[in-house]
């Protein structure tokens, strides 16, 4: 099976080196580009697993970048990470909005920045390892027979809720903002309330804990292990 391929995008040259040397070590095949003009061509031309893209560059920047490969369908399946050295929400619900799937923030701390690299292919082929039952130490979750335990117990969920707690567990880490959930769990014809969703968190995490289920301020929810 061959490496996952991965595009770095920065205009920063000691970002780029290191980037390159430490997912290099682990395997990955590793290309890079120096601003988003470059990254539009490369990415096309090696039609990469996952564009790891900085925000900040000249030319065009990694927002602009994002909203250009989501509109082409080439790059539906090509996981997008932002690098960014702000700290304020804005940035990254702008990031999220063009069809990022992560954010991973400056100062760049080499093995977090792997590991988040590595969770992020996982859960993309992770249909193909995890089948239909996913499980820690003290979860575990069957989609088939859409049944959940609890240290062994099971726990009984209405149907909304076990749909939003599949929707955030089949991408773990992954950050999904208020109107996907809206979108994916009710659909666009139903009308619900502007606290539904809190609402219906509230009730799985008095029902599996507050560990699993994240709050990203500003943006929405993510399920973590």
């Amino acid at each position: 099976m061959p490496s996952p391929k991965i595009l770095v995008v920065d205009d920063e040259p000691d970002i780029l080196e290191i980037l390159e040397y430490n997912l290099g070590r682990e395997g990955y095949e590793v290309h890079t580009a120096a601003n988003g003009v470059q990254a539009l061509e490369r990415a096309r031309e090696l039609q990469p697993d996952l564009i790891v893209l900085d925000i900040m560059m000249p030319e065009m920047d990694g927002v602009q970048v994002c909203r250009r490969l989501r509109e082409d369908r080439d790059f539906d399946d090509t996981l997008i990470a932002f690098l960014t050295a702000r700290q304020e929400d804005y940035s990254q619900i702008a990031a999220l909005e063009q069809g990022g799937d992560d954010y991973i923030s400056k100062p760049i701390k080499p093995r977090v920045l792997v590991a988040r690299i590595k969770a992020m292919l996982r859960r993309q082929g992770g249909g193909d390892e995890g089948g239909t039952v996913i499980e820690t130490d003290d979860f575990r979750l069957d989609l088939a027979g859409m049944t959940v335990e609890r240290d062994g117990k099971r726990v009984d969920l209405p149907r909304k809720e076990f749909e939003l707690l599949n929707l955030l567990v089949s991408k773990p880490g992954k950050v999904f903002s208020r109107d996907e959930i809206y979108r994916k769990v009710w659909g666009t014809d139903v009308i619900v309330g502007n606290r539904t969703i809190d609402v219906h968190i509230r009730k799985l995490r008095e029902k599996l804990g507050d560990r699993p289920i994240r709050t990203v301020k500003g943006i929405g929810y993510k399920f973590e292990f």
